[in-house]
């Protein structure tokens, strides 16, 4: 019997409500697939969801705006964070170059809460919920990473496992890049039990191919500190033995040659003047050749005994640009600065007293900031806690002159985000006072806007498209990175009819709510002077046409989008869908499927005839 005959039948069966028979007949459509399985467990933020669109609201008041100009802008969001990745959707799609987050570890030891209910031990669903709660949010974080982009998430042994199966399934297992090691608190030297010292950071690109990791300077620049009068250009240098005693299968006869020193002496590895079999030079004979021939070895004579050794020099040729030597990270860090109890002792330092449970230390934070950030990246943390991403993004640019903007996402518990990741946040941008009373610099530099999330409804009426147009002008700020309003065209507009920003340094928007004014705001643009910077230009359309026509004369000055077209369309690929609204369609699309399978050896493609979407043209 077919899919289509037993959906059949269970339309037909007695005792079952129109929403159980529908939910039955979606659980037939679903595909086998292999890998991790857990049962589905829906939150209530997804119930409301599917009838409702998120948007971010700015909480003016509580915006921290430097007095540079250039200071970066940085974004916390309060509220759900599956809320604020929906709208981070429209707004950064494809635009994060890294994420770190530090979800909660389902110890069973209240961390976690679901559906406002701490999840315990022994909870049945207790990694069914997990999961579902996880793959939700890492499926949209997916979407908002660059194609060279790349996501560190913080995980012990409760989860370890199955959130490497998860991430393989969602960002592919071709994408892992390594599991990071670290040391998170000393243990114990007491008892007979094995002590637990470490946790994970799980690392997965969203193209493998097109990241890009920085490399770490070198630890101790003091060692360089030789340096050639004749060959200052090479900068300061330390000398190694060309020599190495090798054991097993690390010998290789072809590095066991001889090498003739100035008085004709000929030397093999280990400083011999005969062969053993357990030394080798560390460069092969062509090598050497030419580090004699560029003064790259060295030759020692002392006690009669003859030595080799090479230069090693801070600096590298690199495609005749001297970039300073550096070393690949590695996946174990054992650093005291990232032990956990430094987390707890640095908001502390900013509080005064314990404000959070188990920060992660900044050192932790910046080791991967430094790892997989530029200058310029964008940072997403969206399980922001204590806001430590935050803190260590502006501490990073304040070192290297950076620009990198952070977005924080957490929700209110227990006043979390009022009270400690913005006031922390506030503070560390501020200045403050330890305990001690010793007084800390603020890194002024920067700005902070604070947001939370907002509803209206999936409805697509007029009423409706319209004052999501109004409501999302928020959130065009954040696209557009530009906060500032302005006069258009040194002309005052009625905020009712359209808005306009300028930060003054080519970032330009217009967000019209009322198309019958397109034409008078078209005129004023035309009789100002054209400066070569194009405006972004945001239309309220019942469709998706931005009126171009309407601009044809000022086409060259402006990029233009339709709304609330382009955020609906957006929210499509992230929203939860909407169940059929009669089982009759489901039965007709299961008929049709039917169908396609039972003529699969014919001409027809089954993966183009197999379209489950209910949605059509809903957001």
């Amino acid at each position: 019997m077919n899919k289509y005959e037993l959906a059949k039948k269970i339309t037909q069966l007695d005792g079952l409500t129109n929403e159980e028979k529908a939910s039955l007949v979606e659980l037939l459509r679903s595909q086998k697939k292999y890998g991790l399985v857990w049962e589905d467990k829906p939150e209530e933020i997804e119930t409301r969801l599917v009838d409702e669109l998120p948007v971010l609201t700015e909480v003016p008041e509580r915006a921290i705006v430097s007095d540079s100009p250039d200071a970066p802008n940085h974004i916390l969001i309060e509220g759900d964070n599956l809320e604020a990745l929906t709208a981070l959707a429209y707004t950064h799609e494809g635009k994060i170059d890294v994420i770190y987050i530090d979800p909660p570890y389902n110890t069973g030891n209240k961390d976690f809460v679901y559906n406002d209910s701490f999840v315990d031990r022994e909870d049945g669903y207790r990694h069914s919920k997990w999961l579902s709660f996880m793959n939700k949010r890492l499926q949209i974080a997916k979407s908002l990473l660059a194609s060279g982009g790349v996501i560190f998430i913080s995980i012990d042994d409760n989860e370890q496992a199955p959130l490497k199966l998860l991430c393989d399934e969602i960002f592919g297992s071709n994408n892992f890049i390594t599991n990071l090691l670290w040391q998170s608190t000393p243990g114990s030297n007491t008892g007979k039990a094995i002590k637990t010292v470490t946790e994970y950071v799980l690392m997965y690109a969203k193209q493998k191919e097109k990241l890009n990791i920085n490399s770490k300077p070198v630890d101790d620049i003091k060692k360089y500190k030789f340096k050639d009068e004749h060959l200052e250009f090479r900068g300061p240098y330390v000398t190694n033995k060309l020599d190495r005693r090798m054991t097993g299968s690390h010998y290789s006869e072809a590095l066991n040659y001889p090498i003739d020193m100035p008085d004709g002496t000929l030397l093999y590895p280990g400083c011999l003047t005969e062969k053993q079999d357990h030394w080798n030079w560390r460069w092969s004979r062509q090598k050497v050749e030419w580090g004699v021939a560029n003064d790259f070895i060295l030759f020692e004579k002392k006690k009669g005994k003859w030595a080799i050794y090479f230069k090693q020099y801070l600096k590298v040729d690199n495609n005749d640009i001297a970039i300073e030597r550096s070393l690949p990270y590695q996946n174990l860090v054992l650093e005291d600065a990232m032990n956990a109890a430094r987390g707890t002792r640095e908001v502390m330092d900013i509080f005064s007293e314990k404000k959070f449970d188990y920060p992660k230390p900044l050192a932790l934070i910046s080791f991967i900031l430094n790892m997989a950030s530029k200058q310029n990246s964008t940072i997403l943390d969206f399980f922001a806690g204590s806001g430590t991403t935050l803190h260590a993004t502006m501490q990073l640019n304040a070192e290297d002159g950076g620009h990198r903007k952070c977005i924080l996402v957490t929700n209110n518990e227990n006043n979390i985000c009022e009270e400690v990741t913005y006031e922390r946040n506030k503070r560390v941008i501020q200045g403050y006072t330890t305990p001690k009373g010793e007084e800390v610099e603020g890194l002024h530099d920067n700005n902070l806007r604070y947001y939370r999330t907002n509803f209206l409804s999936r409805d697509k009426s007029v009423k409706n498209m319209r004052q999501l147009v109004r409501l999302a002008t928020d959130m065009l700020c954040i696209k557009n990175d530009v906060y500032t309003e302005a006069e258009f065209c040194g002309k005052k507009i009625n905020p009712n009819i359209a808005r306009y920003f300028d930060n003054g340094q080519g970032n330009r928007m217009l967000v019209i709510y009322e198309e019958r004014a397109i034409q008078l705001l078209v005129q004023i643009m035309a009789q100002t002077e054209d400066d070569g910077i194009k405006t972004m230009v945001y239309v309220f359309s019942p469709g998706a046409d931005p009126y171009t026509d309407d601009f044809e004369d000022v086409a060259e000055r402006v990029k233009l989008c339709a709304l609330p077209s382009a955020i609906y369309e957006a929210y499509k690929r992230v929203l939860p869908k909407r169940k059929p609204k009669f089982l009759d369609e489901a039965l007709q699309e299961m008929k049709a499927q039917a169908e396609v399978e039972a003529n699969a050896q014919q001409t027809l493609d089954f993966g183009e005839n197999d379209n489950m979407n209910e949605e059509g043209g809903e957001a």
